[in-house]
């Protein structure tokens, strides 16, 4: 196979004659636009609740925000940088194409459960303590007492049945899965479009943020086809993947000036309360930029990049004739555009690496930036009083639709007909991809923020809905 053939293979052969006037990347892009989970985006948290304002970014807008980002920084480092073009890359996964990578940025939150981060936080959870409770069960069934290795044993056969819950795994499950096409499971996308997409390259049983087994077998596969060595990631994944990191440090803060949770002036951003929470929350960052830092090392980078904020303010506000709206847009168009004019690539290894470059090399300075303003937005929006009520709710009522849809026969009237025809349909296959538990977690975990509340009163009868409404 050529590199080309390589990128645009599906899983499963197309059944109707492809559109000769469209390329294999504009059919995934159509296909991943047209998608319901996409549609669903539009529901879900991303900071703010979905729904608490028609301002703040949704899911939805923040993806389309992200893929938009990404097609320029690639169209911008293919005209620096020749080699990752078509016909001077030396494999498969050292291509940039602004296509792909705008496909890939499109789905990167399709995996996304309802109420965002603490979703995902709260079904893993739940997964954990089904884990540990099904290997204390088939322990206690063993005669005599099990050895140490036993019981790790029994986890770990635990671990594979009833495998995690992770928002990027979650991801595969629907778009190579849950998704519906034809007369095949999943959109079909091209492999170059799939790899793009794959942020955390290994198994979830080496890793917890790694792929469930069943969309595993095909990644890794495709993997050694492309011969990616490692856990290298394709150029393209490594460019979506920060660029969702630019927009997120960039228009989170946005979001967050506009409600009021972030003052922009030195007694707020000079604060010593919050330069302390934000280098907390660094602490807590697996994130090899800060590897060897100690606390007193990152206070002043927190406050240097904090005063830099405060530098572009103040030098945007004159020239926006002091409107506090049309400052606020500047400084994140400022933002965006100083990240995607430092995006370069350097060799890294036997691979390549996309990353902020200065003079021919990694500008990790850049890179601790980002992750300062990111921290930022954490600390001032998610830390805030009503968000922090509006996750505590949201986590009881995650927990009451799992001990809702648990049983899997008490449960049978309530769970949509569909779900049990895939149910069935999936335990007739020689290896299985469910279990009842995991399908009810995907289940839960497709939900739009509403519609989870919905769900959630109409069981619990704080309120009922109508019996037309549709689910």
């Amino acid at each position: 196979m050529t590199l080309k053939e390589l990128r645009e293979h599906r899983q499963y052969p197309e059944q109707t004659k492809s559109d000769a006037s469209r390329a294999v990347y504009e059919r995934d892009y159509s296909r991943l636009i047209h998608s319901p989970t996409f549609r669903r985006l539009q529901g879900k948290s991303q900071v703010f609740g979905a729904g608490t304002g028609d301002y703040y970014r949704t899911r939805l807008t923040h993806s389309l925000e992200v893929a938009q980002i990404a097609r320029e920084a690639a169209r911008s480092l293919a005209r620096s940088y020749p080699e990752v073009l078509p016909e001077a890359a030396e494999n498969a996964g050292l291509m940039i194409d602004p296509e792909v990578v705008e496909c890939a940025a499109i789905a990167h939150d399709f995996g996304h459960p309802p109420f965002g981060h603490k979703g995902e936080e709260v079904l893993q959870g739940i997964l954990e303590k089904l884990i540990d409770r099904k290997t204390e069960e088939a322990l206690t069934r063993q005669p005599g007492t099990p050895t140490p290795e036993q019981a790790a044993q029994v986890q770990q056969a635990m671990r594979r049945k009833y495998e995690h819950f992770e928002g990027n795994a979650h991801n595969f499950r629907l778009i190579m899965f849950l998704e519906k096409r034809e007369n095949v499971n999943g959109l079909n996308l091209s492999d170059a479009v799939l790899l793009g997409i794959n942020k955390y390259p290994f198994s979830g049983l080496d890793n917890p943020k790694g792929m469930y087994r069943h969309e595993w077998e095909y990644i890794s596969h495709i993997r050694k086809e492309w011969g990616i060595p490692g856990t290298q990631r394709t150029l393209e994944a490594q460019l979506m993947d920060l660029c969702d990191d630019i927009a997120y440090s960039a228009h989170d803060l946005e979001d967050g000036i506009k409600a009021g949770k972030i003052e922009v002036h030195e007694h707020f951003l000079r604060d010593s309360h919050l330069n302390k929470l934000i280098v907390q929350k660094i602490m807590t960052l697996e994130d090899e930029v800060w590897k060897g830092w100690t606390k007193e090392r990152i206070h002043p980078k927190v406050e240097s990049v904090l005063d830099e904020f405060l530098r572009v303010w103040n030098e945007k506000m004159p020239t926006c004739e002091n409107d506090y709206s049309r400052t606020r847009r500047e400084v994140k168009a400022y933002w965006v555009s100083l990240f995607v004019g430092s995006l370069g690539v350097i060799p890294n290894g036997n691979w390549k690496k996309v990353t902020f470059v200065k003079d021919g090399a990694e500008d990790e300075d850049m890179l601790r930036t980002v992750s300062v303003l990111k921290s930022f937005a954490w600390v001032t929006m998610i830390r805030d009083l009503r968000v922090q009520r509006l996750q505590k709710r949201s986590e009881w009522i995650i927990k009451r639709l799992w001990d809702a849809f648990l049983d899997p026969v008490a449960s049978q009237a309530i769970i949509p007909s569909d779900w049990l025809q895939r149910y069935e349909a999936d335990q007739k296959r020689e290896n299985p991809i469910w279990t009842w538990e995991h399908m009810v977690i995907d289940y839960i975990a497709g939900m739009t923020d509403a519609f989870a509340e919905k769900i959630y009163n109409e069981l619990y009868g704080l309120k009922v809905g109508s019996i037309y409404d549709l689910d």
